[in-house]
């Protein structure tokens, strides 16, 4: 099997060094097994988007020497994909309408009791809830439990049923959820690997569940460890990590590859980007963080 990876930034903000991690972990692991990497922009939630970040994010990674295969996929652009996907999804009985709220919905500590699947949604504005256990023919034979193996983070195991509940893939506003955007990119452009945050783990059964109603092979899964900062917390555009400083790249690159536990000689960190991504490709291991969640940055 021909391996294709992705790095796929949402435009809320620009790079950290959190998402640096990410990026050069997902290019390194392809690169290293002679695979493409893509990359696509996650630009499905422009509430939460920070105008000119897309453009600042792929300037950054350009600056630092990853360089992608093909031309980058806008989420934006992929609405019509979304509308089918839904469409065929609700022809196979696989989705309802919802009327329940967030403050319903913690009261059940966030997992969602399938309320609106036996009684009528009777308010507006509704979401669209995709059903992940217990589900109708063809589908019935799948177990509500939902297992895999990371390739960093070992043997998972999710009940869909007890311990998430089903998923909103459109939200009562109108727009495209994550959770339905990201697989059918994945399967249009033939993802094979997913290297990522462990934050992102608790999501990938989901996920995996999905693949599976849309009849298509689901990735293999890795998730890195969390970058963590000075205060414990982790390092995202929400916390207002700082951005990368772009005169560092050398810097940075480094650091990621001290993060990743892939002990690079201090003389590399003196060399431009590009002889230290070759020397990372040539040298790259997944085993050095087997196991490790989440870690504080260098």
């Amino acid at each position: 099997m021909n391996y294709i990876g992705r790095f796929a930034p949402s435009p809320t903000g620009p790079l950290h060094f959190g998402s640096l991690s990410c990026a050069l972990a997902s290019y390194l692991d392809a690169r290293h097994n002679n695979g493409r990497w893509l990359v696509r922009i996650e630009d499905i939630d422009p509430p939460r988007e920070v105008p000119g970040a897309a453009d600042n994010i792929l300037h950054t990674l350009e600056q630092h020497g990853l360089e992608w295969d093909d031309k980058v996929v806008w989420q934006s652009a992929r609405s019509n994909v979304y509308r089918e996907a839904i469409a065929q999804l609700q022809q196979a009985e696989l989705i309802y309408p919802c009327s329940c709220t967030r403050r319903e919905l913690n009261l059940v500590n966030g997992i969602y009791n399938g309320h609106c699947r036996t009684t009528p949604a009777a308010t507006k504005p509704l979401a669209l809830r995709l059903k992940l256990y217990q589900l109708p023919a063809p589908f019935s034979q799948l177990d509500d439990t939902v297992c895999f193996d990371d390739l960093l983070q070992g043997r998972q195991t999710q009940d869909l049923a007890q311990e998430v509940g089903d998923a909103v893939i459109m939200r009562k506003d109108g727009l495209f959820a994550y959770q339905l955007a990201v697989v059918i990119d994945d399967i249009a452009q033939g993802i094979t690997h997913v290297i990522r945050g462990a934050d992102l783990l608790p999501v990938t059964a989901r996920q995996i569940r999905l693949f599976q109603l849309c009849r298509a092979a689901s990735p293999r899964y890795g998730h890195i460890p969390v970058a963590l900062g000075d205060n414990g917390c982790k390092l995202s555009k929400q916390s207002h990590a700082p951005a990368l400083n772009k005169h560092q790249t050398r810097e940075n690159l480094w650091r990621a590859l001290t993060f990743l536990r892939q002990n690079p000689p201090k003389a590399l960190g003196r060399e431009p980007p590009a002889t230290i991504l070759a020397w990372a490709c040539n040298h790259w291991q997944r085993s050095a963080l087997s196991g490790i969640a989440s870690q504080q940055t260098p």
